[in-house]
Formats: C-alpha cells, structure tokens, sequence
C-alpha cells in the first residue's frame, strides 16, 4: 500500500506578525512538516527578550538582519554570542536563553523547530541574563 503523499506548500512572510511569542519577540509562522517547523522571529532596536527554556523542543536560528546579543546556558556552562547576519546557532531542549537587539536595528532570524512546535506551555520563564522589556 502506498504512503499518503503530503502536499508541496508555499508560504511568503506575513507583514504583520502572527504572535507574540512568551519570550515577546514577533512571530511569523512559516511552515511545517512531520519532523520540524519554521518561523521568522523579529525584535525591535534596543529590546530584550524575557529569558526562556524549553521542555520538548530543540531550535536552530539563522539570524538575517540587525545586530545583538544572545545568551545561553546549560548546567554550569553558559556563553553570551555576538549576533548579526550571517550568525547560525543551536538551542539544544532544556537550554536557559535570552537576546536583545541592539540600538539602531531590529534583529530577524528564520528559526526551525524540531518537533514542531507543540503550543501553549512549552516555554517556561527562567531568569536571565539581563532584564527584559518586552511584555
């Protein structure tokens, strides 16, 4: 018996953001499939994430515009990374992190997680690195 074929889709980036995600960056859903889904996360200048882990899902960023900052820590082992276009970062599942965009640009990233990501209660607020303003 033949697999079910799932369909080709194509998706172009919302003007306006779909959600806001419980670290307060924009969130442009993109696309899904079994395995992982993608999204554009925005943040504007001089704006601090709340700092985050997460239970079930792991991401990696590719960071397309602006310039900042992004924290992670794991354990006893943590690290502040300089980001800006062109930058590729993981955040294995159980990661503590938090960015911020710096003065003068807003910072975008195309993100992918895997699995997909499940909905509400997957983000669990940690503290941070520095405080946030974003709601």
């Amino acid at each position: 018996m033949p697999s079910a074929q799932i369909p080709f889709r194509t998706n172009q980036l919302p003007a306006a953001y779909d959600v806001l995600a419980p670290d307060g960056s924009e969130v442009r859903i993109l696309l899904a499939l079994k395995g992982g889904s993608m999204a554009h996360f925005s943040m504007p200048s001089g704006q601090t994430s709340r700092a985050v882990t997460h239970q079930s899902v792991e991401e990696i960023w590719y960071f397309l515009a602006g310039r900042g900052e992004m924290w992670r820590r794991q354990g006893e082992e943590e690290e502040v990374v300089a980001v800006g276009p062109g930058v590729c970062l993981t955040i294995p599942v159980g990661t503590h992190f938090q960015f911020r965009a710096f003065e003068g640009e807003s910072l975008a990233a195309v993100g992918i997680t895997m699995p997909p990501w499940p909905g509400e209660g997957e983000a669990v607020f940690v503290p941070g690195k520095w405080d946030a303003d974003l709601p």
